[in-house]
């Protein structure tokens, strides 16, 4: 109800600002449900007078297909892993740095990861957010000893009391870690075969297969499930409604890290300069405090988290940006061909095979 109000009042401000004739047409974001939240890009809106059109997807898989069959969008919210497989499949227009106002800006632990540019100089990945997928539980029914280590989710204990997205990346990011390994980019087939094994014994508890923030946090409150490999907004949002929550990032295994953020998409219908204007409305040092306290996200603009409150940064485990990958899996880009065997594998999985 907060984030409600919080758009409620936004949208009042902007209908009594004067605003410029809006545009006859706009751009078309393709995006993860919640991010068509407004503070996410005042500046955008105050510029136009009006908001991008949204359409929305549950995974990165299920938006590389569609936009594979032909869906035109100006703009895509896909994470570092799937850069790669993008670009490869043709779907990708270049940035332009010279026109992005915050390029220069970016953490330096984001700014130097692989693909945010090729080896020919060209940038396809402009990072926006931040964060983890770290073991959430209710601390009401949950003790934190019996949740020390990442096996937790595969103990029987917890039968039907599990949630895990509905998302490859995640879903073999804990696989990956129970088994040891924080290098996803180096896995064996034994490895695979390994993590992908511990995925069916945490089948056997898993009561959801969550794939929006609403879907595990709704489940978490209302006493359905205990455990849960969520994102930081789940905690944030279970947390601010008063529900005995927590997340426990000092497992004995770790947790994953992962960045996001906005492309360019060939073939968009709405204009490059609106789609400029867009990105570095995202990535306006003015609304990282918002998307660390409302969302409990890191943004990628270090000048926007050097200014955040430093009480609120320790409360959302951002004390120390530059050092976001320790005891960590980072979802970095890996083998095309090993990311197909998971998809393939994971979807067997969760059908019981």
């Amino acid at each position: 109800m907060k984030r409600l109000g919080e758009r409620l009042a936004l949208a009042g401000l902007l209908s009594c600002a004067a605003l410029p004739v809006a545009a006859a047409d706009t751009i078309t974001v393709f995006d993860w449900a919640g991010y068509e939240d407004p503070a996410f890009h005042p500046a955008y809106v105050a510029k136009h007078g009006t908001e991008p059109e949204f359409s929305f997807f549950g995974d990165e898989e299920e938006a590389f297909q569609k936009l594979r069959s032909g869906f035109k969008a100006d703009l895509a919210h896909p994470c570092s892993q799937s850069i790669a497989k993008w670009r490869e499949a043709g779907l990708l227009e270049p940035l332009d740095t010279a026109k992005l106002t915050a390029w220069n800006d970016i953490l330096p632990g984001i700014a130097g990861m692989k693909d945010l540019m090729t080896a020919e100089g060209k940038a396809w990945f402009l990072p926006f957010e931040w964060g983890n997928t770290v073991l959430t539980y209710r601390t009401d029914t949950v003790k934190p000893e019996d949740v020390a280590s990442l096996r937790a989710f595969a103990d029987p204990k917890f039968k039907d009391r599990v949630s895990i997205g509905d998302n490859v990346d995640d879903a073999y990011a804990l696989a990956s870690l129970a088994i040891g390994l924080k290098d996803w980019t180096t896995m064996t087939e034994a490895q695979f075969a390994e993590a992908s094994a511990f995925l069916r014994d945490v089948h056997k508890n898993v009561r959801l297969y969550w794939t929006d923030n609403t879907d595990v946090s709704q489940a978490m409150a209302s006493g359905e499930i205990d455990l849960a490999w969520a994102w930081n907004e789940t905690v944030t949002t279970l947390q601010k409604d008063g529900v005995p929550a927590a997340i426990k990032k000092d497992t004995k295994e770790g947790l994953s890290t992962w960045v996001c953020g906005y492309v360019r998409l060939k073939g968009g219908e709405g204009t490059e300069a609106q789609d400029y204007d867009f990105l570095n409305a995202v990535t306006d040092p003015a609304i990282s405090t918002y998307l660390v306290d409302a969302w409990g996200y890191g943004h990628a603009n270090g000048k926007g988290m050097a200014a955040v409150d430093a009480k609120l940064l320790a409360e959302k485990g951002y004390a120390d940006v530059d050092a976001f990958v320790d005891n960590t899996l980072f979802q970095a880009p890996m083998p095309t061909q090993m990311r197909q065997k998971m998809i393939a594998e994971f979807e067997k999985i969760k059908a019981g095979y």
